[in-house]
């Protein structure tokens, strides 16, 4: 038997760029100062910080999600992976909870991916 090939939603979901909600171009000072804010926010309770948008939807960010986003891109080649996986632009749409797709990873994916739905 093979090992199953690991699943790249987290390296998505979990991106550190998507965690501190800043770009790929983002410089280290920007990454500590965001994160040192996220940090205060999250500390405080407030609830725009406890949610953060990937591609495949909204997450849930944690402190230590913040602390682990921050430590990842101090490293060079551990914030070159980072940036690789962070190029396409976090989802803002807001999703009903009412609709069949809300609960699926990536609803949209056909859509955005160019795949036609159905026979034609």
């Amino acid at each position: 038997m093979s090992a199953a090939a690991p699943s790249p939603f987290p390296r998505l979901t979990e991106n550190a760029f998507y965690v501190l909600g800043l770009p790929p171009t983002a410089t280290r000072q920007e990454v500590e100062r965001e994160g040192q804010k996220l940090l205060a926010m999250l500390e405080l309770g407030l609830a725009e910080a406890q949610r953060y948008a990937t591609p495949l939807g909204t997450a849930t960010r944690t402190a230590e999600a913040v602390r682990a986003a921050m430590a990842a891109l101090r490293e060079p080649a551990t914030r070159f992976q980072h940036e690789l996986w962070a190029q396409l632009p976090p989802d803002t749409a807001p999703r009903p909870e009412s609709t069949p797709a809300a609960g699926t990873p990536w609803p949209e994916a056909v859509e955005r991916l160019g795949w036609a739905r159905g026979g034609g």
